[in-house]
């Protein structure tokens, strides 16, 4: 099945990979030529198993490789037409580009609101417009605005989620990076947590990379999607194409033509998938 490869960086997209090589340790080949783009106001899913690739391809667009000692060797990233994957972290907030890391990564010792107002330091002490935002941040997690006391670290796993994209949205961003966001919660916090994403894009016009394992959720709320698999892009499309994609309902959704399968089965999975 081909894949379809991406147009050279434009205006109409917020992100563009073309091609990008990623090796960790100087060794370890991560990503194999991946290419894809986030085109502007959209949401688009990153889909895989575990260790496909995914969050390292949000690392590689804003610039936290170094930290774990991997680098791009090969390929470009652009925002918004412009080369980015030579610059800092802090350069690519400055340009809106924010990510949610997976595992949600909130400071425990401090309250829910101060873990929020972190997110404001962008915009330079400018109290009236933190206020704004802070409110905008209750708005759409009013849950947060109960909890705003209480010290993040005892909160639930869904609280401390919402606190980190609600941090991210302190700094006023034009793109979030979203990696695994169901990552540990319960299906019902999930839908919940979906819901707000669908309502930022929509209502805030953020656009979003979302970097999931639940295949199911994701394109149900995703406008596009791609699959990795061992470090490349193995399928892309339109979600609601993604979602009626016998290879995909079969091999991500645990449904064939026969049914949902059994886990019994997936030797027999690995032998038919047409892109190996």
């Amino acid at each position: 099945m081909s894949v379809t490869t991406p147009a050279p960086a434009a205006a109409a997209n917020v992100i563009d990979v073309a091609s990008i090589e990623v090796i960790y340790n100087h060794v370890i080949l991560v990503l194999k030529g991946v290419s894809l783009t986030v085109p502007e106001g959209s949401i688009v899913a990153l889909l895989g198993a575990n260790g496909a690739g995914k969050s390292t391809t949000l690392k590689s667009i804003s610039n936290l490789l170094l930290a774990e000692r991997g680098e791009v060797t090969k390929g470009q990233i652009h925002c918004r037409g412009e080369r980015v994957d030579g610059l800092s972290p802090n350069d690519l907030v400055k340009r809106g580009v924010i990510q949610v890391m997976e595992g949600r990564h909130c400071f425990g010792h401090l309250t829910v609101e101060e873990n929020l107002l972190t997110g404001a330091f962008i915009h330079g002490g400018k109290r009236r417009q933190i206020a704004d935002d802070l409110e905008k941040v209750y708005h759409y997690f009013p849950r947060l605005k109960v909890r705003r006391a209480s010290q993040a670290g005892y909160t639930s796993g869904g609280e401390q989620q919402m606190t980190a994209i609600g941090r991210a949205l302190m700094s006023r961003p034009n793109t979030i990076l979203l990696d695994e966001p169901s990552m540990g919660l319960a299906p019902q916090l999930v839908e919940e947590i979906f819901e707000i994403v669908k309502n930022l894009n929509e209502q805030e016009k953020v656009s979003i990379l979302l970097a999931e394992q639940n295949t199911n959720v994701a394109l149900r709320y995703a406008h596009y999607g791609y699959i990795l698999e061992n470090g490349r892009v193995v399928l892309d499309g339109d979600a609601a194409s993604l979602r009626e994609n016998e290879d995909v309902k079969e091999f991500y959704l645990g449904i064939g033509g026969e049914g949902r399968r059994s886990f019994r089965d997936v030797k027999h999975y690995r032998r038919r998938k047409r892109w190996l």
